[in-house]
């Protein structure tokens, strides 16, 4: 169970100060933010589109259930991640790896490295192990006579979510490569492999060079006054699951308590991936899904334990599903409405198969303010782009990843998916935006550079 801090009793300094306390004046709750956009959406929806009140109002109804099976496919991965990071193999992993940083600014750096190259492989898995290896290298700082900065450390490690559609569980990139999705028509019937999006070389020379770019910027902006810092309080420890002592008396509890049972299914869904990739089969989000599950499986102890790290998990994507509906009603207005080939179109109208990519980035991150959700995203604003891209001469893979990169660079602002990571170290989002902030501008410029380069 996580404790809320008070980060905020004094009045930030450091070169992030104006920008923390403007932020702690303004920023509401996500669920406040996610309320509001719904409120600007329908508000730019009767200014901009000739939809009228009515229409609106149905627009959003009827998308309130709109992406039913993606909302499921993305809480899951984020259930299954949780429950990984906090089965006995990753932590003894994640609680060695907090041990390694010897100084504050190799911790600040160490944990967004880290987290960037989980959430590359599974963003599920990277934005929760981020904010648990923030919170351990917080506690073996403070054990080791290290002063840290909390909130930075925290910042760092939601921070590493910047590079995770540019990776193995990228959903944009995936449903592209994926026969029959709904990116399909738009693309004439074809597919785009991974090995054009992903594995590009631009693609894959860009996320590298945001996390060294942005894991610097972590270290110069880190305070460097102790009156500045604000530790872990020392009557907070690391985040321990507390297994729940179940009382063992049957056959029946024999069997849940045993390992046997979830090691052999881990085993038999391994053997299934094996199948599936040696038959041709290719990576879709449903695959990361069972990916994360196989380990899940073989990592956890018993089916007892699996049903306690569930239970635990269950809490942090509880208010992710609620205002999942919120977010699908947003896309459902701009989807039907039109605004969204408005903002999209505004861009691609002063574009050229050069600063497509770049304009298309910024359009996408733009998107992402009202929809966080990047299959949600793609779903409306990938066929505007692809069918953009075509006329221009433009790489469809550009078009794919401008998006994949608009839609991960907000979310540093977007206090969406910090929710589970914030819920784990026991800030608010107001406590860490400064920081993010930083992340916001490093990295952008980094992916614009990216999406240039590639239109050559």
């Amino acid at each position: 169970m996580s404790t809320q801090h008070n980060y905020r009793a004094t009045r930030s300094r450091g070169l992030m100060g104006p920008v923390n306390n403007l932020l702690e004046q303004w920023i509401p709750s996500a669920m406040t933010f996610a309320l509001a956009l719904t409120a600007i959406v329908i508000l730019l929806a009767l200014f901009l589109t000739p939809a009228g009140p009515a229409e609106v109002v149905k627009y959003w109804g009827d998308g309130l259930s709109g992406i039913l099976a993606f909302m499921t496919q993305m809480s899951l991965i984020l259930l299954l991640g949780h429950i990984l990071a906090n089965t006995g193999p990753i932590r003894k992993v994640l609680i060695r790896m907090a041990r390694i940083p010897s100084s504050a600014g190799a911790a600040y750096m160490f944990v967004f490295v880290a987290s960037a190259v989980l959430c590359l492989i599974v963003w599920g898995l990277g934005l929760i192990a981020g904010a648990l290896l923030a919170r351990e290298v917080a506690v073996q700082g403070r054990e080791r006579g290290i002063k840290l900065h909390y909130p930075l450390l925290v910042a760092a490690g939601y921070s590493g979510f910047i590079v995770w559609h540019m990776g193995y569980s990228g959903s944009g990139p995936l449903t592209a490569a994926t026969p029959g999705s709904f990116l399909t028509k738009a693309l004439d019937g074809q597919v785009i492999p991974v090995s054009e999006t992903i594995f590009s070389w631009w693609n894959m020379g860009g996320a590298a060079l945001v996390i060294i770019v942005v894991a610097i910027l972590f270290k110069m902006v880190a305070p460097k006054r102790d009156e500045d810092i604000y530790e872990l309080p020392a009557n907070v420890g690391s985040e321990e699951h507390v297994e729940v002592q179940h009382v063992i008396s049957t056959p029946g509890d024999r069997i849940d308590a045993s390992r046997g049972l979830v090691f052999i299914f881990g085993l038999i869904l391994l053997a299934y991936l094996v199948i599936h990739f040696s038959s041709g089969g290719s990576i879709t989000l449903d695959i990361v899904n069972w990916s994360l599950l196989t380990l899940v499986l073989i990592f956890s102890r018993s089916v007892l334990q699996l049903i306690d790290l569930t239970k635990n998990a269950a809490s942090n994507v509880g208010e992710i599903l609620l205002q999942f509906p919120l977010y699908a009603g947003i896309l459902g207005i701009m989807q039907k409405s039109g605004l969204i080939a408005v903002f999209s179109n505004g861009f691609v109208a002063i574009s050229n198969e050069h600063t497509f990519g770049v304009l298309a980035f910024i359009s996408a991150g733009i998107v992402n303010f009202f929809v966080p959700s990047g299959g949600g995203q793609f779903a409306v604003q990938g066929p505007i782009m692809l069918d953009a891209a075509r006329q221009l001469g433009v790489d469809p893979a550009i078009a794919i990843m401008a998006v994949a990169y608009g839609d991960q660079w907000t979310n540093m602002l977007q206090p969406f998916w910090a929710l589970p990571a914030l819920a784990i170290a026991g800030l608010k989002m107001r406590d860490i935006l400064g920081y993010t902030t930083v992340t916001l501008i490093g990295s952008g410029v980094v992916m614009m550079a990216a999406l240039f380069l590639a239109s050559f």
